[in-house]
């Protein structure tokens, strides 16, 4: 068969290539001038530096059959995101964890000591069901670390106040009453020795796979195919005829520095009064090399436009409805699959991409052998 796919990020690399190695002839498009979509990475001229250019992305998983997958391409080196937050002049350690509550208090409690401190003395237990993101920040840490930590950094990257976003978007809030300052959990966690481009462009190798780059796509182009993945824009698919669903969009201010500008990768600013949300340094995500210089990126959140590239949806209730109608009209479109983040508008983790496109190469493979109709949706975007 003749398969379509919108989009050379992980989604179309990924399906592209299960699809491939299955026996289909594979065509990829993507409107830009490279490969890997958001997770593009590529050696700055100047100084040497691995840039994430779309803003830092940091693999983390416990699917260890992804892990095993990607490594399977390129090597993934150890990499731990240690976060840093710049409040009231003086620096903290992110995730919330014990060095973080002694500090920001001035104690020295252990862990049961500051686990008590935070649930009797912090935390607001009169919220017994927390329905925004204020409450449920204020019901387990509490207002002071709140609003040095959650209530700034919010507002800036959402453009509204805690108060008026769901309890869902924090969803389990991370507090740790020890003083383990890895931002995540996960068991397996590191970064592409030379980047995610490599990795793409090594998904991406196989002689049934023919990649166009800087090709924007239209919707006559799926005539000449069997099946097409479209991992571009939902709305955008159907020319915004619904209206357009809301995103986030980020703006980089892209700066060189002599030396060490900060000593970690990410910096967040959590105070309003700060126009950015984080500065990130992007030499320390590759902590297996050396650079002399360091590039760095002041991050700016705000609505996203109709000429500017989506990140996070938005998904309050007029998205949630809007999208309602988008789905709908997706599941009356033959010979067409959404995957992917901007396909199913979800915020997804790369892991979680990799994961739904394995299982949508293999539901497309399952439904053309047995004769059953291919899914508008092998995930419920709702």
């Amino acid at each position: 068969m003749k398969i379509l796919l919108v989009g050379a990020g992980l989604s179309g690399a990924v399906i592209g290539r299960k699809l491939a190695e299955a026996g289909h002839d594979i065509t990829i498009v993507d409107s830009r001038s490279h490969v890997a979509g958001n997770c593009h990475t590529e050696r700055d001229d100047e100084t040497g530096v691995m840039v994430h250019v779309y803003g830092p992305h940091i693999f983390h998983t416990d699917d260890e059959e992804v892990w095993t997958y990607v490594n399977s391409f390129t090597p993934f080196l150890p990499y731990k995101n240690r976060v840093k937050t710049t409040a009231k002049g003086t620096v903290f350690s992110l995730p919330i964890n014990l060095h973080t509550i002694n500090q920001f208090f001035g104690r020295a409690m252990r862990p049961e000591e500051a686990h008590a401190f935070i649930t009797s003395e912090q935390a607001d237990t009169s919220i017994s069901d927390p329905q925004t993101f204020e409450e449920q920040a204020m019901r387990f840490v509490g207002k002071d670390l709140y609003e040095a930590f959650f209530k700034g950094y919010t507002i800036k990257q959402w453009g509204m106040h805690p108060s008026e976003l769901p309890a869902s978007i924090l969803k389990r809030l991370p507090v740790r009453f020890n003083y383990d300052d890895n931002y995540f959990f996960h068991k397996f966690q590191g970064m592409p020795e030379q980047g995610y481009t490599a990795l793409i462009e090594a998904i991406l190798d196989h002689p049934s796979i023919t990649v166009h780059l800087e090709t924007t796509f239209s919707r006559d182009q799926a005539d000449g195919y069997d099946h097409v993945f479209y991992s571009g824009p939902l709305d955008g698919y159907f020319d915004y005829e619904l209206g357009r669903l809301g995103y986030r969009t980020l703006d980089f201010e892209r700066f060189s520095h002599d030396g060490d500008y900060q000593g970690c990768a990410v910096m967040n600013y959590g105070e309003e009064s700060v126009p950015y949300t984080r500065i990130t340094e992007h030499k320390h995500f590759s902590p297996w090399e050396s650079h002399d210089q360091s590039v760095c990126y002041r991050e700016f959140s705000r609505e996203c436009g109709p000429d500017d590239i989506p990140y996070y949806p938005i998904r309050q209730v007029d998205e949630k409805a809007l999208l309602a109608e988008y789905v709908a009209l997706a599941k009356q479109t033959a010979r067409v699959s959404f995957v992917g983040r901007l396909g199913t508008y979800r915020y997804l983790d790369m892991d979680v991409t990799i994961r739904e496109a394995l299982d949508a190469a293999d539901g497309f493979l399952s439904a053309s052998s047995n004769g059953g109709k291919v899914p508008a949706f092998f995930v419920d975007p709702l």
